[in-house]
């Protein structure tokens, strides 16, 4: 009955390319989900009550089940002979958290920079080969750099691109920016390799990097890393605003409190600075 459903539920919406195919499935880790997920529902179950409720049979659910206490993953009451979540999903669980805990967490730190400098704070990180924007808080001053969260930028002609380029191992960093085209905006952007890998050695060792009019004429970005607890470059936290504000005088002073915000979003996330050779 419930494939029948989801079979007319499935010829009633048109097909995604980006959905996954039904025949790429695996049926042992496919029916391993829907026990583990009835577990992560219910604070703990018997046996016959999964079976009921998965519709799976019991000696294929035994078995699922002994499979995920072997790695910790589920646990089994001797007491009262039932199953519930082990301590390893939670582990794994956390690793979903840290991923993006930077971004709750920084947000108070994002407030807090743009109150000190007067400029839009963001934080965006690297997907499919582009920077993506997740978090931003706006200045009240008149003019304004606006980038809405969801955007995506190349990374060569971006503060926390350049940040992140700088971070990542020199042959990845010359992979990436082989196989990915780099448009010159202004006449102010980096499009020559050579000249981008000598930028991310300048950026390593003061710690950020800066937009100087590449992506906009007249708008400038300083950006450092957010690092996750292996000590890797996940993330990026700038402030953007226009050069008649961001002038060469107050640079040094701004790019500080970038970093030392960007430093304070690693530490309470959780992770740790990268140590810079």
């Amino acid at each position: 009955m419930k494939n029948t459903e989801k079979n007319r539920r499935s010829r009633g919406r048109p097909r995604k390319a980006a959905e996954p195919r039904a025949d790429s499935r695996v049926q042992s880790i496919d029916r391993a989900l829907v026990v583990f997920k009835l577990l992560a529902d219910e604070t703990k179950a018997t046996l016959n009550v999964i079976c009921a409720t998965t519709g799976l049979p019991f000696s294929t659910t035994h078995r699922i089940l002994e499979t995920l206490r072997l790695h910790d993953m589920v646990y089994f009451d001797e007491v009262d002979q039932t199953w519930g979540i082990g301590v390893e999903a939670f582990r794994i669980g956390q690793g979903y958290a840290r991923r993006m805990s930077f971004v709750d967490v920084g947000r108070e730190t994002m407030r807090q920079l743009t109150d000190k400098t007067g400029e839009t704070s963001n934080i965006a990180v690297f997907e499919n080969k582009e920077l993506v924007h997740v978090s931003q808080i706006e200045t009240t001053a008149p003019i304004r750099a606006f980038v809405p969260p969801g955007s995506r930028s190349h990374l060569h002609a971006s503060g926390i691109g350049k940040v992140l380029l700088a971070y990542m191992n020199e042959k990845s960093a010359r992979a990436f920016t082989a196989s990915v085209d780099l448009p010159k905006y202004t006449a102010n952007t980096v499009t020559e390799i050579d000249h981008m890998m000598a930028q991310r050695a300048d950026v390593r060792g003061r710690g950020w990097a800066m937009d100087d009019e590449e992506r906009y004429i007249g708008m400038r970005c300083i950006a450092a890393p957010i690092f996750n607890e292996f000590g890797e470059a996940i993330a990026g936290l700038s402030i953007s605003g226009p050069a008649a504000r961001l002038t060469d005088d107050r640079i040094d002073t701004l790019a500080e409190d970038v970093l030392s915000a960007a430093d304070s979003i690693t530490y309470k996330s959780g992770g740790r600075r990268q140590i810079v050779e």
